[in-house]
C-alpha cells in the first residue's frame, strides 16, 4: 500500500529563531537532536556548547522514573528540569524519555501487588504532570515488545494485563498520557525494530493504532545500523510505513564502530536515508561524546575533536538534501490529534461497529471529517462528536479492513490517520444476553453477552463462565438508570489466596478501569461462597454500557455481581478490633459504633480485605472474625441508614502471627527448643501441644 502523507503546504514557523549562531539543522519539519552526557546538557571538555550543535534534547537517565523516584515518595527533579529549561532557554524542542519502561523503574515497585504499583505508576505520571505541564514530545512506553526488559512482565500486570486486544496495558499508558498531555506527541519507542524484530514491533504499534490509542508515532530506536545495507535499511523502513502509515522518529542512533574510516562510511549511508524519509519527523543521535555513552566507541567527538563521521554530519546538514526534506511535523509540533477509536477490533458480518474519530485541531478549526472503510466513504461528519455506526456488509469477506479518516480545516488543509477491524468468521451478533440489567441489578456471571469467542468474550463458556481463568474475559451489557456513583458485590469461592479480577469499559474514548485489581483471598473452599466488596472508581453515567469482566488471575470461582447505588451517608462509623495476639483459628471480635445524624441506622456489615465476615442490625454492632491464615488483614465496617447511604469506617491492620492449627506429629526425639502457647521454652518431658516456631504440634 502506498504511502500517502499530508502535509500542510503553508509552512509553519520554524522553532529556530534568528540567532547569531545556527545548529547543524536547519530544516523546518525535523530536528537532529541528542542526549545530555553523564547528567549534564554541557559535555565540557573543549567541545562546542550544545545549543551550536543540535536542536533538540533528550535526558539520557535523568528523567527515567528510577533517578527521579528512586525512594518512594521522593521525587528528584533537578537534571530532568534542567535540560527542559536548557531546551525552552534556547528556543528548540525536549523530549520525555520515558514514561513506562521495564527497565530502571524504582527498586520499591517490585514489592508492592499489582494495585499499589498502578496507583505508584498513577502517581508518577501525575508528578511528572505536575512538574512538566506541557511537553512537546513524550517516549510513552519504551521497549515493550515481548522480552525486551525483564520487567515487562511486571510492568504489563500492574497497567491491566493484555486484556481484550493483547496490549490493554499500553493502551491505557497512551490514555493516561494523553489525558495529561493532550498537545504533546506521544510516541511508542523500542530497539530491534530495524533488524531481528520488526514484525513483533509492527503488530505492536499497528494494534496500539487500530485500537484507538492516542499513539502520534513510532520510534526506532536505531543502535543495530553499524553494519546495515542500504537495501535492507530501505525495505524495513518501507515496511514498517507500509504497516504502520504513521510520523516516525529516529530516536537514539548511535554508530558504534572504533574506526573512524567505518564509522563515517556507515553514518553517510544511513543518516540520508533516515533524515530524507517524508514520514521522519527527526533524528536524535545517542550520546556524541567518546566514552561517554552505555556504548564504547559511538562518539563523535573524541578527545575534544571531532571524528570524521562528526565532520560529515555537519556538511551533510548544510545540503539542499537535508535543508529541505519534508516531515510530519512542521516546527516539530503537533497540530492534528485523529485517533480512529472502533467498539470492538473485531466484528461479524451484518453487525453494527460503532467507530469514533477523536479528532482536534490546535491551531485550526476542523470544517469536516470524512470516513472511509477499504477506501470506501462511509460518512462525511460536521460536528463532533464524530461517530459512525458502521454496519458490516453480509457479503463481506473475512480478513482486515482499512479505515481511513481525513480531517479538513476551514483553511482547506487535510490531515489523515489509518486504522483497521477485522471481520471474522461467525453469524451471532454481539448483542446482550436477553433484558438489558438496569443498574442498580444482579449480573449472573454467565450471562454474558451473546456473540462470538473473541468478540463478546473470550477463554470460556456459559457452562464454565464460573471457573475463573487467567486471561478470560466477558463482556455484559447494561443500563445505567441514572448518573452516579456505584459499588459493587461480587459472590466468590476460592481455595487459596491469589485471584485477581477488575472491570473495565472500552469506551470510544478511552479504555477506563471502572474498578481497582481486585484480590480474591481465600473463603474457605472452592465451593463456599462468599461476598467480596468493593466500588466503581468513577462516575457512571445513564445510558446504555458494556462492562467487561477481566480475569487476571484464576484459580477461584464467581457466581454474580451486583451492582449498587452509592450515597454517603451523614455520619460516621467507628470501628474497633479486639487485642491481641493474634492466632489462626482463633476467634477475634470486631465492634462498631456508627453514628448516623439525620437517619437511623439500619446496618452495619463487617469485611476482612473486603469479604464480608458478618452483618450486625442491632447495638451492639460486632461480628466474630476467624483468620485462616497467617498475614496482615485489613478490617472495615460499612454503616448503612434506613435510606441506603452508607458510611465506611476507617481501616484496621490485623496482623495474625501465630498458626494454632496442629501441624504435625513428632515424637519424643522432636528437635528443640519448643515454646509452649505463652512463648516460653518447655522442658524434654513435656507433653501435649507445643508451639514451636509459631506453628502449633503435637506431642506424642
Amino acid at each position: 500500500m502506498q504511502r500517502i502523507i499530508k502535509i500542510s503546504l503553508l509552512l509553519a514557523v520554524s522553532l529556530l529563531p534568528v540567532t547569531s549562531f545556527a545548529q547543524l539543522s536547519s530544516n523546518p519539519y525535523k530536528f537532529l537532536g541528542n542526549i545530555t552526557t553523564r547528567g549534564n546538557v554541557e559535555p565540557g571538555g573543549g567541545v562546542p556548547s550544545y545549543y551550536t550543535l543540535w536542536n533538540q534534547i533528550t535526558c539520557e537517565n535523568e528523567s527515567k522514573w528510577a533517578s527521579v523516584e528512586g525512594t518512594r515518595g521522593s521525587f528528584s527533579w533537578g537534571g530532568a528540569e534542567r535540560a527542559f529549561n536548557y531546551a525552552k532557554q534556547h528556543h528548540f524542542t525536549h523530549k520525555f524519555h520515558a514514561l513506562v519502561w521495564g527497565a530502571q523503574y524504582p527498586n520499591w515497585l517490585e514489592s508492592l501487588s499489582p494495585k499499589e504499583r498502578f496507583a505508584a505508576i498513577t502517581n508518577w505520571f501525575d508528578h511528572a504532570k505536575a512538574k512538566f505541564n506541557t511537553l512537546p514530545m513524550i517516549d510513552v512506553v519504551n521497549e515493550a515488545v515481548g522480552n525486551h526488559q525483564a520487567g515487562n512482565a511486571m510492568m504489563k500486570e500492574s497497567l491491566g494485563g493484555g486484556g481484550k486486544t493483547g496490549y490493554d496495558w499500553l493502551i491505557k499508558a497512551f490514555d493516561m498520557a494523553h489525558q495529561r498531555w493532550p498537545d504533546a506527541i506521544l510516541i511508542y519507542n523500542d530497539y530491534n525494530s530495524i533488524r531481528w524484530d520488526v514484525d513483533n514491533y509492527i503488530t505492536l504499534v499497528r494494534t496500539l493504532r487500530d485500537a484507538g490509542a492516542p499513539i502520534d508515532a513510532y520510534g526506532n530506536q536505531a543502535h543495530e545500523l553499524s553494519d546495515i545495507s542500504d537495501t535492507e535499511l530501505n525495505n524495513v523502513l518501507k515496511k514498517q510505513q507500509d504497516a504502520l502509515q504513521m510520523p516516525m522518529f529516529v530516536t537514539e542512533l548511535d554508530i558504534d564502530l572504533s574506526s573512524d574510516a567505518q564509522q563515517e562510511a556507515q553514518y553517510k549511508k544511513v543518516l540520508p536515508i533516515l533524515w530524507e524519509a517524508p514520514y521522519c519527523a527527526g533524528v536524535t543521535l545517542w550520546g556524541f561524546i567518546h566514552g561517554a555513552t552505555w556504548v564504547s566507541n559511538s562518539g563523535l567527538y573524541k578527545n575534544g575533536a571531532e571524528r570524521p563521521a562528526m565532520k560529515w554530519i555537519k556538511e551533510y546538514m548544510q545540503s539542499d538534501a537535508a535543508k529541505t526534506a519534508v516531515g510530519p511535523f512542521p516546527g516539530t509540533k503537533k497540530e492534528a490529534s485523529i485517533y480512529i477509536r472502533p467498539a470492538a477490533m473485531k466484528v461479524v458480518r451484518g453487525d453494527v461497529l460503532p467507530i469514533k474519530v477523536n479528532a482536534s485541531l490546535a491551531t485550526k478549526d476542523i470544517e469536516k471529517v470524512e470516513f472511509y472503510v477499504d477506501d470506501e466513504l462511509a460518512a462525511t461528519m460536521t460536528e463532533a462528536p464524530y461517530i459512525v455506526k458502521y454496519e458490516v456488509p453480509s457479503d463481506a469477506k473475512s480478513g482486515s479492513k482499512t479505515t481511513k479518516a481525513v480531517v479538513t480545516a476551514t483553511d482547506g488543509t487535510t490531515y489523515e490517520r489509518y486504522g483497521r477491524f477485522s471481520v471474522v468468521s461467525g453469524t451471532t451478533k454481539h448483542e446482550p444476553f436477553g433484558d438489558v440489567p438496569q443498574l442498580p441489578a444482579t449480573i449472573k456471571i454467565e450471562e454474558f453477552d451473546k456473540g462470538t469467542s473473541g468478540i463478546s468474550f473470550y477463554n470460556t463458556t456459559r457452562t464454565t463462565a464460573t471457573e475463573a481463568k487467567a486471561g478470560q474475559w466477558m463482556d455484559y451489557t447494561v443500563d445505567v438508570k441514572e448518573d452516579g456513583l456505584y459499588s459493587f458485590d461480587a459472590t466468590v469461592a476460592s481455595a487459596v489466596s491469589g485471584g485477581r479480577f477488575h472491570v473495565a469499559e472500552y469506551g470510544l474514548d478511552s479504555l477506563s478501569f471502572l474498578t481497582e485489581f481486585v484480590e480474591v483471598p481465600q473463603t474457605g473452599g472452592n465451593s463456599q461462597y462468599k461476598t467480596l466488596h468493593g466500588s466503581i472508581l468513577t462516575e457512571l453515567k445513564a445510558g446504555r454500557h458494556v462492562f467487561t469482566l477481566l480475569i487476571d488471575k484464576g484459580n477461584f470461582r464467581i457466581k454474580d455481581i451486583t451492582f449498587n447505588r452509592f450515597e454517603e451517608a451523614d455520619g460516621s462509623c467507628l470501628l474497633k478490633v479486639s487485642g491481641g495476639p493474634y492466632g489462626v483459628g482463633t476467634p477475634i471480635t470486631v465492634t462498631s459504633r456508627p453514628i448516623m445524624k439525620s437517619s437511623t441506622v439500619s446496618e452495619v456489615r463487617f469485611y476482612a480485605d473486603n469479604l464480608l465476615i458478618g452483618t450486625a442490625t442491632a447495638s451492639p454492632y460486632e461480628c466474630q472474625f476467624t483468620p485462616t491464615e497467617m498475614r496482615k488483614y485489613n478490617i472495615t465496617a460499612i454503616a448503612v441508614n434506613a435510606e441506603g447511604q452508607e458510611k465506611l469506617s476507617p481501616v484496621r491492620e490485623v496482623e495474625v502471627t501465630i498458626n494454632t492449627a496442629i501441624r504435625s506429629v513428632v515424637s519424643d526425639e522432636r528437635e528443640t527448643p519448643a515454646y509452649n502457647v505463652m512463648g516460653q521454652p518447655v522442658g524434654d518431658d513435656y507433653r501435649g501441644i507445643v508451639i514451636k516456631n509459631g506453628k502449633k504440634f503435637v506431642v506424642k
